[in-house]
């Protein structure tokens, strides 16, 4: 795909909705932090289920420290992996109370030193807590930059790169939620909705559906 067919993508992407941000519910950047690192493998609405009850309990890291691992768990249960994540969320917690002034750093090397944020959730709470222009390539984003042609790589790591290499500095910010909700709602992994994506004619997909 050629730059140009790329710029007009994300134009009409833009055009269509110019100030996305992500479906998890947050107020602050902590609660994206746990947010975020509870969806893994799963949905954001079971994850938003979990945290509307959890947050006005405790949204700090020292109020979910407080509540402890079990106590952590009758809030999460619903959400798959939950006993882990339960344990890392807590873990975490201690260390943005002992190195961080329990406060979320804005920093990546700091986020990924914390259990259970790799670099895909580093990248979100960046971007979208600090509006940097990181790019976190879920299973969305991987099928639909490969399927477009848009940005073509192997894993998660190589389409990033591209990702990075090609989108223009002026939609850098978005385009991490645009390709989310794309692929979520229009670009689904079985039978994309072609006739209902308004990038249809740029898409250089082959087999599109009708």
């Amino acid at each position: 795909m050629n730059n140009q067919k790329r710029k007009e993508i994300l134009t009409r992407l833009r055009d269509d909705n110019p100030e996305p941000t992500t479906e998890l519910n947050f107020s602050n950047p902590f609660e994206l932090l746990v947010a975020v690192t509870l969806s893994a493998q799963a949905t954001d609405v079971s994850v938003n289920k979990a945290t509307d009850k959890l947050f006005p309990v405790a949204n700090t890291p020292q109020a979910i420290y407080d509540l402890g691992v079990d106590g952590l768990k009758q809030y999460i249960k619903t959400i798959g992996l939950y006993n882990s994540k339960a344990e890392n969320v807590i873990k975490a917690c201690r260390m943005l109370l002992d190195l961080h002034g329990g406060e979320v750093p804005e920093s990546r090397e700091a986020l990924e030193a914390l259990p259970g944020v790799g670099r895909k959730t580093a990248n979100v709470v960046l971007n979208t807590a600090f509006g940097w222009p990181t790019i976190a390539v879920d299973t969305h984003i991987f099928r639909v930059s490969n399927r477009t042609k848009f940005a073509m790589g192997k894993n998660v790591d190589l389409v990033e790169q591209k990702l990075l290499k090609v989108v223009p500095a002026e939609f850098k910010v978005d385009v991490h939620h645009w390709l989310i909700l794309l692929g979520r709602y229009i670009c689904v992994a079985r039978k994309p909705k072609c006739n209902a994506c308004i990038i249809e004619d740029l898409c250089e997909f082959k087999e599109k559906t009708s």
